[in-house]
């Protein structure tokens, strides 16, 4: 570190100790972090932080899966709208996916990384991992690496566009129009599934993981041989091995906004949405009622994860956070964390939304470890208010 990094932006009277303990986790970084922190308490934001040398509160970056957080925000509108029904088979409404084995599948199953279709035998190219549509006409053939619903596994790369097939085939509409049309216009949201040409200039390229030599170590003890589900998951055994750090640097992908990596986002963003769907933003109610926030985060899938091989826990679509990443929140916060460490969440009985991204991607994937202590802090202001 040649240069201190100076931590720009304001937060609200109360909460100065998050501003403090953003600039105490900058101070120990590389000097070319660059990280943004937001977050919204009863629809008020209360912190818009930001740090690094050519960062801005506007940057947007590669969110990587809390872009599965906006998809499955889409599904749970049109639940609650009646469109889609959880427990209704997925071949009601999208019926070539029922060979091999798939037809007792129902949406909620799908949804709840049930349905052991986490790829296929030979992967995808980088073009279709950029078009939801050519995901899924890929995977209605595929037979799953599972018995579905008997265990679960992180469906990483494809579930977006599982959930797209049955939203467009229901609807008419692909998810990213009904996103775009119910949720990031109305709100004015720096978070896209599909990112305009005239917002590129405020992209800011991903960059990879740094490992030290001692956590490098760590990932090369992990099992991933090339017929591993793990590999299938992250499309490692395909002809062309996806690098997942490089997604978001592919303008198809920023375009194509593909529903499980392909967001753009700022923290604002992130939080902003999160803040809309629990709360009165800008005069508008809530996006989701209590029960609807009640059923897609109340856990469905909880313990070892097949593909991930680690304990993890899931509601419908949504990661169930607390369980998962941040034990101090509430029960039933809904949330996606992303590849480079980003981390989004609503926690609906704090009244907490909250999102942070960052360029570099963190050790070991994820949410970025610092999450923690970040999340923690904005939650303390907000329970001391």
């Amino acid at each position: 570190m040649t240069q201190q990094i100076t931590v720009q932006g304001t937060v609200a009277e109360g909460y100065e100790a998050v501003r403090e303990e953003f600039a105490a986790f900058v101070a120990g970084e590389r000097d070319d972090y660059e990280g943004q922190l937001c977050a919204y308490v009863h629809g008020r934001r209360v912190v818009d932080l930001w740090a690094g040398p050519d960062a801005g509160g506007d940057s947007l970056y590669g969110v990587f899966s809390s872009t599965k957080g906006a998809a499955h925000l889409v599904v749970a509108l049109l639940v609650q709208d009646g469109t889609l029904e959880l427990d209704r088979r997925v071949t009601y409404y999208w019926p070539e996916f029922g060979v091999e084995g798939k037809g007792a599948l129902t949406l909620r199953e799908v949804l709840a990384h049930r349905a052991g279709l986490v790829g296929t035998d030979a992967g995808f190219s980088t073009a279709e991992l950029a078009d939801d549509r050519a995901l899924a006409e890929r995977l209605a053939d595929q037979r799953p690496f599972w018995r579905p619903g008997a265990a679960f596994g992180y469906h990483a790369l494809v579930i977006g566009a599982l959930a797209g097939e049955v939203v467009r085939r229901a609807t008419g509409r692909t998810l990213q129009e009904l996103y775009e049309e119910r949720v990031r216009a109305p709100y004015g949201l720096d978070f896209h599934l599909g990112l305009p040409a005239c917002h590129e200039p405020r992209f800011r390229t991903t960059l990879p993981m740094l490992a030290t030599p001692e956590q490098q170590a760590v990932l090369d003890a992990q099992p991933t041989g090339p017929h591993t589900l793990t590999a299938i998951a992250y499309n490692l055994h395909a002809a062309e091995p996806t690098d997942l750090a490089l997604l978001p640097n592919d303008p198809a992908v920023r375009a194509g906004g593909p529903a499980s990596v392909g967001g753009v986002a700022s923290a604002r963003g992130l939080a902003g949405m999160y803040a809309a769907v629990i709360s009165e933003v800008d005069e508008q109610a809530p996006l989701l009622k209590e029960d609807t926030i009640a059923e897609f985060g109340q856990p469905h899938s909880v313990g070892h994860d097949l593909v991930a091989r680690t304990h993890k826990s899931f509601g419908i679509g949504f990661q169930a956070t607390a369980d998962t990443w941040h034990p101090f929140l509430g029960a039933g916060t809904i949330g996606h964390s992303g590849a480079a460490g980003s981390q989004a969440f609503a926690d609906p009985r704090a009244g907490l939304a909250y999102g942070y991204t960052r360029r570099r991607c963190a050790f070991p994937g994820g949410a970025a470890p610092e999450n923690d202590r970040l999340a923690g802090a904005v939650h303390r202001a907000a329970s001391a208010g």
